[in-house]
């Protein structure tokens, strides 16, 4: 039985390395230390975020509809990431207000949604 792998330690919460590989068909080990990739440290609830995200090739409207949630709880989701990953989340200085008041005509975000957009949240 296989477990998923967890990234840092239960006990102080200290980035884990890998530090043995083994093939259970030829049953060949190897050890050393191998680093986790940056998506490793990602929660089940991220990567599959992530997954449906890709899935849609990154269409929000898509996310939005395939995960039932608004635009700016993707939003929020994908800058959760990006953040987890190591990088920074850049804050949009100039919203479209054009494309928020065409969404909000359009029914696709509610006058709340609308308002957070425009406060750049």
């Amino acid at each position: 039985m296989s477990y998923p792998i967890i990234s840092h330690c239960p006990v102080c919460d200290e980035t884990l390395k890998v530090t043995r590989l083994h093939c259970s068909k030829c049953h060949t080990t190897i050890e050393n230390e191998f680093e986790l990739t940056k998506l490793a440290a990602l929660s089940g609830e991220q990567l599959h975020f992530v997954e449906v995200f890709l899935a849609c090739r990154g269409n929000i409207k898509e996310v939005e509809k395939e995960l039932g949630i608004s635009y700016p709880t993707v939003r929020g989701k994908l800058n959760d990431v990006v953040s987890s990953l190591g990088y920074e989340v850049k804050k949009k200085s100039n919203v479209d207000e054009k494309s928020v008041v065409a969404m909000l005509e359009s029914g696709e975000i509610s006058a709340e949604e609308a308002l957070r957009l425009l406060k750049d949240e």
